[in-house]
C-alpha cells in the first residue's frame, strides 16, 4: 500500500504555533511596555530633574537677593559709620579748640588777676608803711600835753584814710582794663 503524505499539520503543531506566535506577541508586547515605563520613568525622573533644578535656581536667586541685600545694608551702615565718625572727629576737635582757648582766656584773667593783686598788695604795702611812718613821727614828737596828743592822733588817722581810700580807688580801675584785656 502506498503512504499518503498529508499537508495538513497536525493540531498539535498548529496550537504549538498559535503559542510560539502568541509567545512571540506577548514578548513583544512585554518589550513594548517595558520600553514604555522606561520612558515614562525617564520622563518621570527629567521632570523631577527640571524641578530640583528649578528649585536650586530659586533658591540661589533668593540667597543671591538676600546678599545684595545684606551688602547693601553693610554699605548703608558703613557709610552712617563713616559720617558718624567724621561728626565725632570734628566735635573732639572743636572741643579742643574750645579748651584751649577757654585755657588761654583763664591763663590770661589768672595773670590779669595776679597782677591787680600785686598792685593792690603793693598800694596797701605803701599805705600801712606811710600810716607806720606818720605814727612814729608821731611817736617821736616832743610830748606836750596830753590833749594835743590826741589831735595829733586824730591828724594822722584823718590823714591816714584817705591814703586808702585814694590806695584802693587807682587798683580798683587797674582791674577794669586788666579784665577788659582778658575778655579780648
Amino acid at each position: 500500500m502506498a503512504t499518503r503524505k498529508t499537508t495538513k499539520k497536525s493540531e498539535l503543531a498548529q496550537a504549538g504555533e498559535h503559542l510560539s506566535k502568541a509567545a512571540k506577541e506577548v514578548g513583544t508586547a512585554l518589550t513594548h511596555k517595558v520600553e514604555a515605563l522606561g520612558d515614562a520613568m525617564s520622563a518621570s525622573v527629567t521632570r523631577a530633574r527640571k524641578k530640583v533644578e528649578q528649585q536650586r535656581d530659586d533658591a540661589k536667586a533668593k540667597v543671591g537677593k538676600l546678599v545684595k541685600i545684606a551688602e547693601a545694608q553693610v554699605k548703608k551702615a558703613q557709610a552712617q559709620l563713616g559720617k558718624a565718625s567724621a561728626s565725632a572727629q570734628k566735635s573732639v576737635a572743636s572741643a579742643e579748640k574750645k579748651l584751649e582757648a577757654t585755657r588761654r582766656s583763664t591763663g590770661k584773667k589768672l595773670a590779669a588777676l595776679q597782677a591787680s593783686a600785686e598792685r593792690k598788695a603793693k598800694a596797701l604795702q605803701k599805705a600801712v608803711e606811710k600810716e607806720a611812718a606818720a605814727l612814729k613821727k608821731a611817736a617821736k614828737a616832743p610830748a606836750k600835753k596830753a590833749a594835743a596828743k590826741v589831735p595829733v592822733k586824730a591828724t594822722v588817722a584823718k590823714k591816714a584814710a584817705p591814703k586808702k581810700v585814694a590806695a584802693k580807688a587807682p587798683a580798683k580801675k587797674s582791674v577794669k582794663p586788666a579784665a577788659k584785656r582778658a575778655a579780648r
